[in-house]
């Protein structure tokens, strides 16, 4: 018997095994979101952090996206291209760069979080009933929480 198997046990569940049942049930989901988005989620991220920060430099972004500072120059060079951010010299420190989100960026970051909401929004009402989706209500906190502690981790 393999552990995808073996049922869960509520009352005293293998970290493990929970964690990878988890990754299993959350990886066809985040397909089906994914399928209609046109950015990666990285370049989501950046202009997220844009639109909730204001203006930002690229090494602020890096440490709010958690990944390096030669990815985020990369796609925040990707970005402008598009013309969804904008660069420009840091007002107090002009050795520094700020981006900033363009309208055409908000406009764009409305589009990719919609992208997906439809299918879900559809699957969640159609397919759960009140007390699935009480369920899935309480779970939202804990896997936030689970984001936090992976944060935690990579600032350390």
């Amino acid at each position: 018997m393999t552990d995808r198997d073996r049922p869960i046990d509520p009352a005293s569940p293998d970290p493990a095994q929970l964690a990878a049942e988890l990754r299993e049930a959350l990886r066809p989901l985040w397909r089906r979101l994914r399928a209609h988005k046109t950015l990666s989620m990285g370049k989501v991220g950046i202009l997220f952090h844009l639109e909730q920060h204001g203006p930002l430099a690229a090494t602020d972004l890096a440490g709010l996206e958690r990944i390096s500072h030669q990815a985020v120059a990369n796609a925040v060079r990707e970005l402008q291209d598009l013309g969804l951010i904008s660069r420009s010299p840091d007002p107090e420190d002009g050795r520094r760069t700020l981006v900033s989100l363009t309208d055409a960026g908000r406009d764009r970051l409305l589009a990719e979080r919609s992208a997906g909401q439809d299918w879900l929004a559809t699957a969640v009402a159609d397919h759960l009933d009140a007390d699935d989706r009480a369920a899935l209500a309480a779970a939202l906190p804990v896997l936030r929480r689970l984001d936090d502690v992976a944060g935690t981790e990579a600032e350390q």
